[in-house]
């Protein structure tokens, strides 16, 4: 852009000053529209990742025109290191220019004009093309001393020293050439980032940079240790710091039996585990000799708790320390509603190690039946709905409660003398059951029995009844009978009250016929009871054969049983 058509700014009156003390005159305003067009220079930076490198900004305010070359001057003090006669511009960046990144400055050792390490610094002169030149004295510093660079590591603890020894290398990326050379007679400060309290620790580095630190006691498995350097010299300048973290040990390898007293726990029960610790690379006794007691075995801490499918839960448990002669006992309550089927021994201790110990454990949660339906049917059929769940999750997956053993009970009195009529198991969603059997007035559950998915429950205690019936004095007459006369059947129904039998009148009943060498009965008709109970029933005979009646029941009664036949012969 023109500088008459620039908006008036800070950074230009800036840059026409500098031209201005440059030509030894006065500055002159930005708002002049007298004041030639100038070239600008920006600040001249050290590349980050190579310092034998640097990059500056360069522009021209002239119309039409564009900065055709921009070239540097390297210096110490007075004296003129080396000269750059053109940086070119990036590519992606054309007011940019950068020394080019294949050619950097190096050492004079590694080829190069720089005699030694430290900061110098850099002359900018930028041309445009129209002419118009400016040289930017002290355009920026030269950062040519070594980059710091840490590795650091730890070494592994093990069971008897439990201690861990911070070690490493500090070396520095020379410029230009890139080569790594080591930092030598540097002192690293190494801390311990659990124990903030604790002053910072030093290790000095060798004539190959390597140090060595004091060894951290008492390390636990995951701990964490930082190591940092800071340096501002002619040599060298940076900081660099890393954390590592003790995320491996050599531990103590253990076997471990343990057994448990009992392989279902119910509430207010406890399952007592028991076991002991041995050390397999411990040496053979002598075989004249007294057993020997392994001391070391003695306090260690193991925790029992339970857990699923083998695996430990790790919240429901005990931790408990070895005797003497490594032995343990913990107790476990019963803990349900969290699927747990498994008792598990893990070491506390991260410097021992046995692996996984463990056992089946049922451990029996609460379930609860709802009763949705109960219905007695006329031929004593009793037929209860439900559904059967968990108690403390009503909504857990249908696999955690399908396939449930359910049972249908009888009790003449809802108290004593439960009897099975029928069983079954609960449906996959949602725990749904239908379950029938044969029996007659009384009271009725459906009852889950123990099992190591769930305790024993039942449902309320259902009361249905109906009235027995029967019919008395089944009659078929006269006897022999003439083909096609009438035959009159009779009989009389009954029904049973409390515990006495008293008639049943106004009743339906139906009348059957079973021909001589049929095995067939045929419903002839129906008939109702007078207020006697007796039902008339006449149909015209025409062959031989049985008579009989039958009550099917009603809302309130029972199917009557079989009834007398009566044989009539005709002829």
């Amino acid at each position: 852009m023109r500088s008459d058509l620039r908006p008036s700014s800070v950074s230009t009156l800036a840059a026409l000053t500098v031209l201005a003390l440059a030509a030894g005159a006065a500055p002159a305003l930005a708002e002049d529209p007298a004041t030639p067009a100038t070239v600008g220079i920006g600040r001249a930076t050290t590349d980050t990742y190579d310092r034998g490198s640097f990059s500056v900004s360069a522009w021209t305010d002239a119309a039409q025109a564009k900065v055709t070359t921009v070239s540097a001057k390297i210096r110490k003090g007075d004296t003129v290191v080396t000269e750059i006669p053109e940086l070119p511009p990036l590519s992606y960046n054309p007011s940019v220019f950068r020394l080019p990144a294949a050619t950097p400055l190096k050492l004079t050792e590694d080829g190069g004009a720089i005699p030694e390490l430290g900061t110098y610094a850099i002359d900018i002169t930028a041309t445009d093309s129209l002419g118009n030149t400016l040289t930017r004295t002290d355009a920026g510093t030269l950062d040519f001393t070594l980059k710091p660079q840490l590795d650091f590591g730890l070494t592994a603890p093990d069971w008897k020293s439990r201690s861990s020894v911070p070690s490493g290398m500090l070396l520095g990326i020379q410029p230009g050439s890139g080569d790594i050379v080591p930092i030598t007679g540097r002192d690293i400060t190494l801390r311990r980032l659990a124990d903030d309290t604790a002053p910072a620790r030093t290790a000095t580095t060798d004539d190959q940079g390597t140090y060595t630190g004091e060894a951290y006691t008492d390390v636990k498995l995951g701990e964490e240790f930082r190591v940092s350097y800071s340096e501002n010299s002619a040599q060298v300048h940076g900081s660099v710091g890393y954390t590592r973290s003790v995320y491996t040990l050599t531990p103590r390898t253990l076997k471990v039996s343990a057994k448990a007293d009992r392989t279902r726990v119910l509430p207010g029960q406890k399952v007592t585990v028991t076991g002991t610790l041995t050390d397999p690379n411990a040496p053979d006794q002598p075989a004249e000799g007294t057993p020997r007691v392994d001391t070391s075995l003695a306090g260690q801490q193991v925790r029992v708790s339970l857990g699923i499918d083998g695996r430990t839960d790790g919240f429901v448990g005990q931790t408990v320390t070895t005797g003497a002669d490594g032995t343990f006992t913990a107790q476990l309550p019963h803990v349900p509603g969290l699927r747990l089927n498994t008792w598990v021994v893990t070491p506390v201790d991260p410097y021992l190690t046995f692996g996984d110990v463990s056992g089946p454990l049922a451990i029996p949660e609460e379930g609860r039946i709802s009763l949705a339906s109960a219905t007695l049917g006329a031929d004593g059929k009793a037929t209860m709905t439900g559904s059967f769940r968990s108690w403390y999750n009503p909504w857990k997956s249908r696999w955690d409660t399908s396939g449930q053993k359910l049972v249908l009970e009888y009790s003449a009195d809802g108290r004593t003398g439960w009897r099975t009529l029928a069983s079954g198991t609960s449906a996959t969603y949602p725990g749904f059951y239908v379950l029938s059997g044969k029996s007659t007035s009384g009271y009725y559950r459906v009852r889950h029995p123990l099992s190591d998915r769930f305790l024993e429950s039942s449902t309320i205690i259902w009361g249905m009844g109906r009235s027995a019936t029967k019919i008395l004095a089944v009659n078929a007459s006269p006897e022999p009978v003439r083909k096609g006369a009438t035959v009159t059947v009779t009989g009389r129904l009954q029904h049973q009250i409390g515990t006495t039998w008293k008639n049943y009148g106004n009743a339906p009943v139906t009348v059957w016929f079973k021909a001589k060498g049929s095995n067939t009965w045929k419903q002839l008709g129906s008939a109702r009871t007078d207020s006697t109970g007796v039902a008339t029933f006449k149909k015209a005979s025409t062959v031989d054969g049985w008579y009989t009646m039958r009550h099917s029941g009603d809302g309130t009664h029972f199917n009557s049983s079989y009834a007398y036949e009566d044989y009539v012969d005709v002829r």
